[in-house]
């Protein structure tokens, strides 16, 4: 039985995740995370971590992301790393993902490797407006991340935006489908299903 993909690229905090979320939900299917494959830094100081630049291509284990993502496609099971956001290191143990149908790959740089392209069968582009995706980074990273709101503001506009700019919008050209991060989330659900679903 043939995998289908879809990847879902676009800026942080665009809703990227959410249309994930919601989309691999009705259509019973994992989501493979990019942010999962970020390098492992525990070899270096806690405070050499936090100044990493992790809004690079290179910031990304693309290699094993992109062999993982063929071995699901292939009916495989993968091993997928758990990466630990307050310590930037790898965690010890791994999430088994196995696609039945359909897989959904997921974040900042999903549309960037050709490599990666090639494995998609749909092209998803989310857009919003950068104050829009600004107040919800503040919001997720203080919340889920345990971050300071002076070192989110740092971080973004010392990488986020710019890093943004240069690697991430884009690949908005490769895009089969893009959608209003900042507009109705039944619209963009609907929209990307409407694409995957049609005879």
């Amino acid at each position: 039985m043939k995998i289908r993909t879809v990847g879902i690229a676009g800026p942080s905090c665009a809703g990227k995740t959410e249309v994930a979320t919601l989309v691999a939900r009705a259509l019973g299917a994992p989501v493979l995370n990019l942010d999962a494959y970020y390098r492992d830094l525990a070899h270096l100081p806690p405070e050499e971590r936090a100044l990493w630049n992790f809004d690079t291509p290179e910031s990304l284990d693309e290699q094993l992301l992109i062999e993982q993502i063929g071995a699901i496609t292939r009916g495989e099971e993968a091993a997928v790393p758990v990466y630990d956001f307050a310590q930037h290191v790898r965690s010890a143990g791994v999430r088994r993902v196995q696609a039945a149908g359909y897989l959904v790959v997921e974040g900042l740089f999903a549309l960037y490797w050709e490599p990666l392209r090639s494995l998609l069968d749909l092209k998803v582009f989310v857009s919003a407006p950068d104050a829009v995706c600004l107040d919800r980074r503040l919001e997720r990273d203080i919340r889920e991340r345990g971050r300071s709101r002076e070192s989110v503001l740092e971080q973004y506009s010392r990488t986020v935006r710019p890093m943004s700019e240069r690697f991430v919008l884009p690949t908005r050209i490769f895009a089969d489908l893009v959608l209003d991060g900042a507009g109705s989330i039944q619209d963009s659900v609907a929209a990307v299903l409407g694409r995957l679903l049609r005879p």
